[in-house]
């Protein structure tokens, strides 16, 4: 009765972005990712250069893609990030990859879009270390970033606004379709081996695809990280950051209450958690089984569920 409600509280959303279902597919909680998106070309470029250019640091030691290596599923495999400085960050870095059809962005939902979202580590002094004065300044005296400032945009600015567009429009480039469950949600009955299908419908029967649903398996809902067992009771010391949307809100239900990840490419994603503390897809899995489901599972159900999670490796566009 739990997970039902869970389910009934959190209905699947679809933004504008997505693609619409077929009908061959409508009745599974988890859809295909659509293989393209609308993209501004002119500032889609701008942005990738902008993404992988330390300039935005104040020191120019850090790019967007420091963090978010784009040839290591969009993560840096670290339990969290090192800043300017060899600043340690304070969270786990997820994915930039598939971040355009999250309903929100960061762990705690503090920004709503891609395009607000740049703002906080250009700005964050264990990040990035800088100000949108410093960074407006800089690339305004680089010769080739305001050429390309003045064809990508009406006005041709260097302004906060500009780079934020700029960097979101790139993202919508960073989508990995084509996972070999998307093709067996598609019609391909043998994208998926007989194992990793049992693996989908222990998914399911366990109620993973209560939170775990939409076009990107997460990352269109807030959840309680605790709600069945105490996630927080055998900590020594909490942390301002274990604390979530609180944080954002000041509402006491929203204490340890987080955005739910994406499980697109979660295979290559480790660690894991706000705060990368568990190191295993393993870990994980068993892991939220306990403190979001309260039960154990066996080691059956266990590894099929992995082989299933390993099917939603897509193809980077």
């Amino acid at each position: 009765m739990r997970l039902l409600s869970i389910f009934f509280l959190f209905p699947l959303t679809v933004t504008s972005v997505h693609a619409e279902l077929d009908l061959a597919y409508s009745s599974e909680a988890i859809a295909p990712l659509p293989t393209s998106l609308d993209v501004n070309r002119l500032q889609a470029d701008l942005g990738e250069k902008l993404f992988n250019d330390p300039i935005l640091s104040e020191d120019g030691t850090i790019a967007c893609s420091s963090c978010h290596q784009l040839n290591n599923a969009g993560v840096d495999s670290r339990q969290v990030s090192v800043g300017i400085n060899g600043a340690l960050g304070e969270m786990n870095a997820p994915t930039v990859y598939n971040a355009v059809f999250n309903f929100v962005q960061f762990w705690d939902g503090r920004s709503t879009s891609l395009e607000e979202q740049a703002e906080f580590p250009i700005n964050s002094p264990i990040e990035m270390g800088s100000s949108w004065t410093a960074v407006v300044k800089r690339l305004s005296e680089r010769s080739e970033y305001r050429e390309q400032f003045k064809y990508a945009f009406n006005d041709g600015e260097v302004n906060p606004a500009n780079i934020s567009a700029a960097l979101a429009e790139f993202q919508k480039r960073l989508i990995t379709p084509n996972s070999r469950f998307d093709r067996f949600l598609k019609g391909d009955k043998n994208a998926i081996s007989e194992l990793e299908q049992q693996g989908y419908e222990r998914f399911k029967r366990y109620g993973c695809v209560s939170c775990h649903n939409g076009v990107n398996v997460g990352g269109n809902m807030f959840a309680k990280l605790g709600l069945v067992r105490d996630f927080f009771g055998q900590r020594a010391e909490i942390h301002e950051h274990d604390l979530g949307r609180y944080n954002i809100t000041g509402r006491e239900e929203d204490r340890y209450v987080f955005k739910v990840p994406s499980l697109r490419n979660v295979a290559l994603t480790a660690p894991y958690l706000h705060d990368g503390s568990m190191a295993t897809l393993e870990d994980v899995v068993n892991g939220m089984a306990k403190y979001q489901l309260g039960r154990r599972l066996p080691s059956e159900d266990l590894d099929l569920i992995l082989a299933f999670l390993q099917t939603l490796t897509g193809e980077r566009q």
